[in-house]
Protein backbone atom coordinates (compact mmCIF):
# COMPACT_ATOMS: atom_id res chain seq x y z
CA UNK A 1 0.00 0.00 0.00
CA UNK A 2 1.23 3.55 -1.20
CA UNK A 3 -0.56 6.90 0.74
CA UNK A 4 -1.41 7.49 -3.20
CA UNK A 5 -3.80 5.02 -2.92
CA UNK A 6 -7.76 5.26 -2.01
CA UNK A 7 -10.48 2.80 -1.17
CA UNK A 8 -14.23 3.21 -0.24
CA UNK A 9 -15.01 4.37 3.34
CA UNK A 10 -16.15 1.75 5.74
CA UNK A 11 -19.82 0.87 5.88
CA UNK A 12 -21.57 1.01 9.32
CA UNK A 13 -22.68 -1.92 11.11
CA UNK A 14 -21.73 -4.89 13.31
CA UNK A 15 -19.98 -6.36 11.05
CA UNK A 16 -17.49 -3.36 10.63
CA UNK A 17 -14.26 -3.99 12.45
CA UNK A 18 -13.48 -0.86 15.30
CA UNK A 19 -9.94 0.40 16.50
CA UNK A 20 -8.78 2.65 19.24
CA UNK A 21 -5.30 4.16 18.35
CA UNK A 22 -3.96 5.43 21.83
CA UNK A 23 -1.24 7.88 21.79
CA UNK A 24 -2.65 8.92 17.92
CA UNK A 25 -0.47 12.62 17.67
CA UNK A 26 3.10 10.82 17.43
CA UNK A 27 4.42 9.74 14.21
CA UNK A 28 3.58 5.93 14.39
CA UNK A 29 -0.43 7.18 15.33
CA UNK A 30 -0.60 10.07 12.54
CA UNK A 31 0.95 7.85 10.07
CA UNK A 32 -1.24 4.72 11.19
CA UNK A 33 -4.73 6.78 11.17
CA UNK A 34 -3.57 8.28 7.81
CA UNK A 35 -3.20 4.47 6.40
CA UNK A 36 -6.40 3.50 7.88
CA UNK A 37 -8.51 6.43 6.48
CA UNK A 38 -7.21 5.16 2.92
CA UNK A 39 -8.04 1.72 3.16
CA UNK A 40 -11.18 3.22 4.57
CA UNK A 41 -12.39 -0.48 6.05
CA UNK A 42 -11.86 -0.09 9.80
CA UNK A 43 -13.62 2.58 11.86
CA UNK A 44 -11.37 4.39 14.28
CA UNK A 45 -12.81 5.52 17.65
CA UNK A 46 -11.52 8.37 19.17
CA UNK A 47 -11.78 9.71 22.85
CA UNK A 48 -13.10 13.58 23.28
CA UNK A 49 -9.93 15.75 24.05
CA UNK A 50 -11.29 16.07 27.70
CA UNK A 51 -11.10 12.97 28.14
CA UNK A 52 -7.82 11.92 27.35
CA UNK A 53 -6.48 11.41 30.68
CA UNK A 54 -9.65 10.13 32.20
CA UNK A 55 -8.81 6.15 32.91
CA UNK A 56 -12.80 5.24 32.87
CA UNK A 57 -13.54 7.03 29.77
CA UNK A 58 -10.47 5.42 28.15
CA UNK A 59 -11.62 2.27 29.65
CA UNK A 60 -15.30 2.69 28.29
CA UNK A 61 -13.88 2.80 25.04
CA UNK A 62 -11.64 0.06 24.77
CA UNK A 63 -14.40 -2.27 26.01
CA UNK A 64 -16.58 -1.08 22.83
CA UNK A 65 -13.64 -1.88 20.24
CA UNK A 66 -12.13 -4.88 18.51
CA UNK A 67 -8.44 -3.58 18.83
CA UNK A 68 -6.61 -1.25 20.85
CA UNK A 69 -3.16 0.25 18.70
CA UNK A 70 -0.96 1.10 21.55
CA UNK A 71 1.63 4.31 20.08
CA UNK A 72 2.77 5.20 23.42
CA UNK A 73 6.02 5.64 25.91
CA UNK A 74 6.77 1.98 27.31
CA UNK A 75 5.70 3.06 31.25
CA UNK A 76 2.32 4.22 29.47
CA UNK A 77 1.95 0.98 27.12
CA UNK A 78 2.09 -1.00 30.30
CA UNK A 79 -0.35 1.00 32.48
CA UNK A 80 -2.74 0.50 29.43
CA UNK A 81 -2.38 -3.25 29.05
CA UNK A 82 -2.77 -3.80 32.86
CA UNK A 83 -5.89 -2.10 32.32
CA UNK A 84 -6.90 -4.16 29.49
CA UNK A 85 -5.70 -7.38 31.32
CA UNK A 86 -8.50 -6.65 33.96
CA UNK A 87 -11.07 -6.48 31.41
CA UNK A 88 -12.13 -10.00 31.05
CA UNK A 89 -14.08 -11.16 27.93
CA UNK A 90 -14.36 -7.62 27.09
CA UNK A 91 -10.81 -6.53 26.63
CA UNK A 92 -10.18 -5.97 22.79
CA UNK A 93 -6.77 -7.26 21.25
CA UNK A 94 -4.24 -5.03 21.50
CA UNK A 95 -0.79 -4.03 19.41
CA UNK A 96 1.76 -2.37 21.02
CA UNK A 97 4.21 0.06 19.23
CA UNK A 98 6.12 0.37 22.00
CA UNK A 99 9.63 -1.37 23.09
CA UNK A 100 7.53 -2.70 26.10
CA UNK A 101 6.94 -5.71 24.92
CA UNK A 102 8.77 -7.19 22.02
CA UNK A 103 10.39 -10.01 24.00
CA UNK A 104 8.09 -11.19 25.71
CA UNK A 105 7.06 -14.79 25.87
CA UNK A 106 3.43 -14.48 26.14
CA UNK A 107 3.16 -12.32 23.26
CA UNK A 108 3.26 -12.53 18.97
CA UNK A 109 6.22 -10.45 17.30
CA UNK A 110 4.73 -8.83 14.84
CA UNK A 111 6.96 -9.56 11.99
CA UNK A 112 4.58 -11.48 10.02
CA UNK A 113 7.46 -12.86 7.68
CA UNK A 114 9.48 -13.94 10.55
CA UNK A 115 8.89 -17.39 9.82
CA UNK A 116 6.31 -19.62 7.54
CA UNK A 117 4.18 -20.12 10.73
CA UNK A 118 4.59 -16.04 11.90
CA UNK A 119 1.39 -15.10 10.08
CA UNK A 120 -0.70 -17.13 12.16
CA UNK A 121 0.38 -16.69 15.49
CA UNK A 122 -0.09 -12.77 15.23
CA UNK A 123 -3.88 -13.54 13.81
CA UNK A 124 -4.32 -15.98 17.06
CA UNK A 125 -2.38 -14.18 19.35
CA UNK A 126 -4.54 -11.18 21.39
CA UNK A 127 -1.61 -9.58 22.17
CA UNK A 128 0.91 -8.67 19.69
CA UNK A 129 4.31 -6.26 19.68
CA UNK A 130 5.39 -4.37 16.46
CA UNK A 131 8.74 -4.35 16.24
CA UNK A 132 11.42 -2.04 15.69
CA UNK A 133 12.28 -0.47 12.46
CA UNK A 134 15.61 -1.03 12.59
CA UNK A 135 14.98 -4.77 13.33
CA UNK A 136 12.77 -5.69 10.28
CA UNK A 137 15.57 -4.93 8.80
CA UNK A 138 18.72 -6.68 10.82
CA UNK A 139 15.95 -9.75 11.77
CA UNK A 140 14.77 -9.83 7.95
CA UNK A 141 18.41 -10.08 6.84
CA UNK A 142 20.18 -12.04 9.42
CA UNK A 143 17.44 -14.92 10.66
CA UNK A 144 17.13 -17.07 7.24
CA UNK A 145 20.53 -17.26 7.28
CA UNK A 146 21.12 -18.38 10.33
CA UNK A 147 18.37 -20.81 10.41
CA UNK A 148 20.14 -22.29 7.04
CA UNK A 149 23.21 -22.71 8.96
CA UNK A 150 25.33 -20.66 6.75
CA UNK A 151 25.46 -17.81 10.04
CA UNK A 152 26.72 -19.77 13.33
CA UNK A 153 24.21 -18.72 15.92
CA UNK A 154 27.67 -16.96 17.98
CA UNK A 155 29.34 -14.89 15.10
CA UNK A 156 30.28 -11.65 16.27
CA UNK A 157 27.83 -9.93 13.94
CA UNK A 158 27.94 -6.25 13.69
CA UNK A 159 24.53 -4.16 12.36
CA UNK A 160 25.17 -1.23 11.27
CA UNK A 161 22.25 1.07 9.85
CA UNK A 162 20.93 4.77 8.85
CA UNK A 163 18.17 6.54 9.10
CA UNK A 164 15.74 10.06 8.55
CA UNK A 165 14.89 11.96 11.17
CA UNK A 166 11.73 11.45 11.58
CA UNK A 167 12.23 7.89 13.68
CA UNK A 168 13.86 9.95 16.31
CA UNK A 169 10.74 11.72 17.70
CA UNK A 170 9.60 15.24 18.78
CA UNK A 171 12.43 16.87 19.66
CA UNK A 172 14.98 15.24 17.01
CA UNK A 173 12.53 16.00 14.30
CA UNK A 174 12.32 19.93 15.46
CA UNK A 175 16.31 19.81 15.71
CA UNK A 176 17.02 18.68 12.13
CA UNK A 177 14.12 21.28 10.68
CA UNK A 178 15.21 23.84 12.55
CA UNK A 179 18.47 23.21 11.30
CA UNK A 180 20.39 22.83 14.44
CA UNK A 181 20.95 19.40 14.42
CA UNK A 182 24.46 17.99 12.53
CA UNK A 183 24.20 16.45 8.86
CA UNK A 184 24.71 13.14 9.79
CA UNK A 185 25.62 11.81 13.36
CA UNK A 186 26.13 8.07 15.02
CA UNK A 187 24.32 7.43 18.51
CA UNK A 188 24.11 4.26 20.69
CA UNK A 189 27.28 4.35 21.36
CA UNK A 190 26.79 3.25 24.84
CA UNK A 191 26.07 -0.07 23.23
CA UNK A 192 22.37 -0.15 25.29
CA UNK A 193 19.93 0.63 22.47
CA UNK A 194 16.86 -0.86 23.11
CA UNK A 195 16.69 -2.75 19.96
CA UNK A 196 19.39 -4.91 20.41
CA UNK A 197 17.54 -7.78 22.82
CA UNK A 198 15.00 -8.48 19.62
CA UNK A 199 17.20 -8.08 17.14
CA UNK A 200 19.60 -10.81 19.41
CA UNK A 201 16.44 -12.90 20.02
CA UNK A 202 14.88 -13.06 16.44
CA UNK A 203 17.47 -13.17 14.54
CA UNK A 204 18.19 -16.78 16.74
CA UNK A 205 21.92 -15.04 17.89
CA UNK A 206 23.53 -16.63 21.15
CA UNK A 207 26.13 -13.83 21.01
CA UNK A 208 25.22 -10.08 21.38
CA UNK A 209 25.43 -7.85 17.90
CA UNK A 210 27.26 -4.48 18.04
CA UNK A 211 24.61 -2.55 16.40
CA UNK A 212 25.74 1.17 15.93
CA UNK A 213 22.89 3.06 13.93
CA UNK A 214 23.14 6.91 12.90
CA UNK A 215 20.93 9.45 11.44
CA UNK A 216 20.89 11.78 8.10
CA UNK A 217 19.32 14.99 7.50
CA UNK A 218 16.67 14.23 5.75
CA UNK A 219 13.13 12.76 7.23
CA UNK A 220 12.92 8.72 6.63
CA UNK A 221 14.02 6.18 4.55
CA UNK A 222 16.54 3.52 6.09
CA UNK A 223 19.63 1.50 4.84
CA UNK A 224 20.33 -1.53 7.63
CA UNK A 225 23.74 -3.08 6.47
CA UNK A 226 25.47 -6.59 8.06
CA UNK A 227 29.15 -7.08 6.70
CA UNK A 228 30.94 -10.49 6.24
CA UNK A 229 33.93 -12.12 6.19
CA UNK A 230 32.47 -15.37 3.74
CA UNK A 231 35.96 -17.16 4.59
CA UNK A 232 35.01 -17.19 7.91
CA UNK A 233 31.22 -19.03 7.66
CA UNK A 234 31.23 -22.54 8.16
CA UNK A 235 31.28 -24.03 4.58
CA UNK A 236 32.52 -20.45 3.31
CA UNK A 237 29.80 -20.15 1.35
CA UNK A 238 29.29 -17.52 -1.66
CA UNK A 239 27.33 -14.52 -2.51
CA UNK A 240 25.16 -16.38 -4.22
CA UNK A 241 24.71 -18.87 -1.46
CA UNK A 242 23.49 -16.35 0.62
CA UNK A 243 21.03 -14.33 -1.71
CA UNK A 244 19.98 -17.84 -2.56
CA UNK A 245 18.87 -18.34 1.26
CA UNK A 246 16.61 -14.86 1.41
CA UNK A 247 15.02 -15.85 -2.17
CA UNK A 248 13.76 -18.59 -0.74
CA UNK A 249 12.63 -17.49 2.66
CA UNK A 250 10.99 -14.86 1.01
CA UNK A 251 9.20 -16.25 -1.92
CA UNK A 252 5.82 -14.98 -2.86
CA UNK A 253 6.18 -12.36 0.13
CA UNK A 254 4.40 -9.34 -0.66
CA UNK A 255 5.86 -6.54 0.91
CA UNK A 256 10.23 -8.81 1.79
CA UNK A 257 11.55 -8.72 -1.68
CA UNK A 258 14.98 -10.32 -2.14
CA UNK A 259 16.50 -8.56 -4.74
CA UNK A 260 19.57 -9.71 -7.23
CA UNK A 261 22.78 -10.30 -6.24
CA UNK A 262 25.22 -7.05 -6.47
CA UNK A 263 21.65 -5.17 -7.71
CA UNK A 264 22.57 -1.77 -7.47
CA UNK A 265 22.00 1.58 -8.34
CA UNK A 266 25.36 2.86 -10.64
CA UNK A 267 28.69 3.26 -9.05
CA UNK A 268 27.76 0.24 -6.94
CA UNK A 269 25.65 2.79 -4.63
CA UNK A 270 22.37 2.27 -2.48
CA UNK A 271 20.17 5.15 -1.56
CA UNK A 272 17.87 4.71 1.58
CA UNK A 273 14.48 6.70 0.58
CA UNK A 274 12.98 4.48 -2.67
CA UNK A 275 10.78 2.90 -0.33
CA UNK A 276 9.07 5.89 1.39
CA UNK A 277 5.24 5.49 2.22
CA UNK A 278 5.47 1.79 1.46
CA UNK A 279 5.31 -1.07 3.42
CA UNK A 280 8.09 -2.70 1.31
CA UNK A 281 11.15 -4.16 2.58
CA UNK A 282 14.11 -5.03 0.02
CA UNK A 283 16.88 -7.37 0.88
CA UNK A 284 20.36 -7.41 -0.82
CA UNK A 285 23.81 -9.13 -1.00
CA UNK A 286 26.37 -7.46 -2.07
CA UNK A 287 29.64 -9.78 -2.46
CA UNK A 288 32.98 -9.95 -3.55
CA UNK A 289 34.24 -13.38 -5.07
CA UNK A 290 38.02 -11.59 -5.42
CA UNK A 291 37.84 -10.73 -1.50
CA UNK A 292 35.64 -12.86 -0.27
CA UNK A 293 33.56 -10.19 1.57
CA UNK A 294 29.80 -9.64 1.89
CA UNK A 295 27.41 -6.57 2.77
CA UNK A 296 23.92 -7.58 3.30
CA UNK A 297 21.61 -4.52 3.19
CA UNK A 298 17.90 -4.29 4.09
CA UNK A 299 16.04 -0.96 2.51
CA UNK A 300 12.94 -0.04 4.17
CA UNK A 301 10.84 3.05 5.06
CA UNK A 302 11.21 3.41 8.67
CA UNK A 303 7.78 4.93 9.10
CA UNK A 304 6.24 2.04 6.87
CA UNK A 305 7.13 -1.64 7.52
CA UNK A 306 9.46 0.34 10.32
CA UNK A 307 6.31 1.24 11.88
CA UNK A 308 3.01 2.50 11.01
CA UNK A 309 3.25 0.13 7.69
CA UNK A 310 3.59 -2.58 9.75
CA UNK A 311 1.36 -1.95 12.24
CA UNK A 312 -1.52 -1.80 9.90
CA UNK A 313 -0.22 -4.95 8.15
CA UNK A 314 -0.69 -6.70 11.64
CA UNK A 315 -3.86 -5.47 12.64
CA UNK A 316 -5.39 -6.96 9.33
CA UNK A 317 -4.27 -10.17 10.53
CA UNK A 318 -5.39 -9.66 13.99
CA UNK A 319 -8.71 -8.41 12.69
CA UNK A 320 -9.18 -11.36 10.12
CA UNK A 321 -9.50 -8.96 7.69
CA UNK A 322 -7.95 -9.46 3.96
CA UNK A 323 -4.53 -8.18 2.91
CA UNK A 324 -5.00 -4.36 1.52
Amino acid sequence: MTLTETNKPATKGGATKTVFVDGASGTTGLGIQERLRLIGDVAVKQIAEDKRKDPAAKRALMEEVDLVILCLPDDAAKETVAVIDTMGNAAPKVLDASTAYRVAPDWAYGFAELAPDQADKIRTMPKVSNPGCYPTGAIALLRPIVDAGLLPQDYPVTINAVSGYSGGGKSMIASFEDGSAPAFELYGLGFEHKHVPEMQLYSHLTRRPIFIPSVGNYRQGMLVSVPLQLDALPGKPTGADLQDVLAKRYAGSKYVSAMPLNEAGKGGKIEPEALNETNQLELYVFASDKHRQAVLVARLDNLGKGASGAAVQNMRLMLGLADA
